[in-house]
């Protein structure tokens, strides 16, 4: 995993940016990361792709906090397995204010059954919140494993709840635990 270059602050708390040379953007961490001060920028490594990639990340990620933005438009460099991309293409799929369990979106993608793999690639997806994992909970409506922790996640889908006026429903509405 490529070191954050720039950290921004937002509600869910710091969140460092990665980028590759040609302005992709590689990384989201959410929380602090050991790396890089939560103060800005670091002083190495960066290209004006990647300063480009950041300012419209920092921009955009602010839309959605302020719950104006409902998709992204970023350009990504997102390296896994062929499953977990067709699991991340699929997180895209699921639309701002809703949810589906683990064992939908392993439905969607022709593997009934296959929920624990599904979970497995949402634990690897290395751009949360613009690939929009926090969108999969557990077949009883809970709240199971996010990257940035489960308070992070319960905000992520309460803003979406709030921007979209939508409640509780597995795979019609944003979970309102």
């Amino acid at each position: 995993m490529t070191s954050p270059h720039r950290v921004v602050d937002s509600p869910v708390g710091p969140i460092g940016l990665s980028a590759d040379s040609s302005g992709r953007l590689t990384g989201v961490h959410i929380g602090s990361h050991p790396d890089v001060e939560v103060t800005g920028h670091s002083d190495t490594g960066h290209t004006e792709a990647k300063e480009r990639v950041f300012d419209e990340t920092a921009r955009q990620l602010e839309e959605y906090f302020e719950g104006v933005r409902k998709a992204f438009d970023l350009s990504l460099a997102m390296e896994g397995s062929p499953f977990q991309r067709r699991v991340w293409a699929e997180l895209h799929t699921i639309a701002f204010g809703t949810t589906v369990t683990y064992a939908q979106l392993a439905t969607r993608l022709g593997k009934a059954g296959a929920a624990r793999a599904v979970g497995h690639a949402n634990a690897r997806n290395p751009i949360p919140i613009i690939v929009p994992c926090h969108r999969v909970i557990g077949s009883a409506g809970q709240l199971t494993g996010y990257g940035g922790g489960l308070e992070a996640k319960r905000l992520l889908l309460d803003l979406e709840a709030a921007a979209s006026g939508t409640r509780t429903g597995a795979g019609t509405s944003v979970l309102g635990v």
